[in-house]
């Protein structure tokens, strides 16, 4: 099958439309043949899947080069900041230490530097929300790349100021720096999924979205490998590992330029057509993308007098309240279903399960490994299993693998076995939050919504993203103090509390257009679902609310070429 000869065309008929009515042409034994309306007839398995060969024709290079660099100097920064600081901790407490001294002429107070400790941690989060909020604004005048790339700025700014910070014997560069660090991961965490989503076709979306989960568990492991002694973990060149980062950022500075801007932005807020074509044809691998061209159009027709929307507009439109909800439900989720507790308790599991503590960093290595691995098989099977069952199933393991935790917790003093199980418990809650939760949340917000709603929608995901991070940091000390290892029952009621709601509300959207998300959400939001046209039908007819002049529509879309 040749690239771009994709049998699935979103605009020409609808997933439920052919089932409700059971209309089929006689084809491939075994498929369905439904017919599209100026391209003959088309071939789709009767289960919705697509074969390994037609999942390979989508990708094209300009697709992976445009993923790849997109996430190496996005999402891999911040998972690199996540890790980043936890091997020089003690090295930049000393600093702290002795910049106060050489300033004061007396050592810190050891509540003083837990606070600046604090803060030069919880920064990061405070940055991301602020980068959140900056988005729509950016990308409204720059575009999906253009935002990215005016991004990397801050993350070279914020790598020279942390690095120098040693040198010049000022802490508040170090904090500075994470606050401005913390900035791009705001804005790089909405850019990258939405440029990602719009530039990737439907049969391949929710694997070119876990990009961007993929790359946040290879930079969280790379700053896990940075961070051993015998590379930058030592006193002597702790900044320097501050200084790595501008790497990713100058690597997409200088790459990510003879990309195309996104099509859909293109269409939509620039009217740019030609430019947009020029972009489908290079992301898609083909001459004639008037099909995908024409699609984006009568989105764009059905929005043409509809303005980009804010978020206060979003919040209150009963159209897409449930998509709502269930954004800030995943995005919540994301954060509190207690990764972070994993990592606070790691170190002293390894260390009573024998491990001596000189090697313990190389064995919290197998963490990230974990980590890249899950995220690596998410993105191999995410469209053949669907978002929904990854999310389900990866929050579901992670509630069982916790409550099995609190158990060998409690119970590590008793057997000298007990503690490898603790190990195993934890890996294993790894895997499964990257499995699913760690990176669908990200490709679901840009599923949801329509061009005009989608600045705002990851506005409102990010904010809830960053919330959430800053009050996990914030409030697990006092969860942990109070409840030592039962905190674990916490996150496990948090994580069946959101597999039950997937199961329950979610529905599922790989291959699916926006309308047919939107019409799947409309029961619950009692709505009217969105206009579909189902050419399967064996007649020219169209059902349609009524509107003023329904002659005119109809006019409309035979101009189209849409029966």
């Amino acid at each position: 099958m040749a690239c771009g000869q994709r049998s699935m065309d979103s605009r020409a008929w609808a997933h439920t439309g052919a089932a409700e009515h059971g209309r089929t042409r006689r084809g491939t034994p075994g498929r369905r043949t439904r017919k599209v309306v100026g391209q003959g007839h088309s071939q789709w398995p009767a289960d919705g899947h697509l074969s390994l060969d037609q999942h390979v024709q989508d990708w094209s290079c300009s697709l992976i080069v445009a993923s790849l660099v997109g996430a190496f100097g996005s999402s891999f920064l911040y998972g690199y900041n996540l890790s980043v600081v936890n091997a020089p901790t003690r090295y930049i407490k000393s600093f702290y230490n002795e910049s106060w001294e050489r300033r004061h002429g007396h050592p810190i107070d050891p509540d003083t530097l837990t606070l600046l400790w604090s803060v030069t941690v919880s920064i990061f989060a405070i940055g991301g929300l602020v980068g959140t909020l900056m988005v729509k604004l950016i990308g409204k005048v720059l575009g999906r790349k253009y935002t990215l790339l005016v991004n990397n700025g801050f993350a070279i700014s914020a790598a020279l100021l942390m690095a120098c910070s040693f040198q010049a014997g000022a802490f508040e560069m170090l904090i500075v720096g994470r606050f401005i660090m913390g900035v791009d991961g705001g804005i790089a965490l909405s850019a990258l999924p939405m440029y990602l989503n719009e530039i990737s076709p439907k049969e391949i979306r929710g694997s070119l979205g876990q990009v961007t989960a993929i790359f946040i568990c290879i930079g969280v492991f790379a700053g896990q490998v940075l961070g051993l002694p015998e590379l930058l973990g030592k006193e002597s060149t702790w900044p320097y590992l501050f200084g790595v980062i501008a790497v990713p950022a100058l690597v997409q500075l200088v790459s990510l330029p003879f990309l195309p801007e996104s099509p859909r932005y293109l269409l939509f807020e620039k009217h740019d057509q030609a430019g947009a074509e020029k972009a489908f044809q290079t992301f898609l691998g083909k001459e004639n993308v008037s099909r995908e061209v024409e699609e984006v159009l009568m989105e764009s027709r059905v929005q043409r007098n509809i303005h980009l929307v804010s978020v206060l507009e979003l919040l209150r439109s009963p159209s897409v309240r449930w998509q709502v909800i269930t954004v800030v439900v995943t995005m919540a989720c994301y954060q509190l279903c207690g990764l972070n507790a994993i990592w606070f308790y790691t170190n002293s599991i390894f260390g009573k399960a024998g491990i001596p503590p000189e090697k313990i960093p190389y064995i919290t290595l197998s963490t990230g490994g974990i980590e890249t691995l899950a995220a690596i098989f998410s993105g191999l099977v995410i469209e053949r299993l669907g978002r929904r069952p990854l999310l389900m199933g990866g929050f579901g393991m992670m509630a069982l693998f916790f409550g099995i935790l609190t158990i060998t917790l409690t119970l590590q003093d008793h057997a000298p076995g007990i503690p490898y199980l603790s190990i195993i418990c934890i890996l294993a809650i790894i895997a499964s939050f990257c499995s699913g939760p760690g990176g669908i949340p990200f490709i679901l917000t840009g599923e949801f919504f329509q061009q005009s709603q989608r600045s705002a929608a990851f506005i409102i995901a990010g904010t809830v993203n960053w919330l959430s991070n800053f009050a996990v940091g914030l409030l697990f000390p006092f969860i942990q103090k109070s409840l030592d290892t039962y905190c674990f029952l916490v996150f496990a009621a948090i994580c069946l509390a959101g597999a039950v709601y997937f199961y329950f509300v979610l529905p599922e959207t790989k291959n699916r257009t926006h309308a047919e998300i939107s019409q799947a959400f409309a029961k619950r939001n009692k709505t009217h679902p969105p206009d579909n046209i189902d050419p399967a039908a064996p007649d020219t007819k169209v059902t349609r609310r009524p509107e003023p002049d329904p002659t005119s529509t109809r006019d409309n879309y035979a101009k189209n070429g849409v029966v």
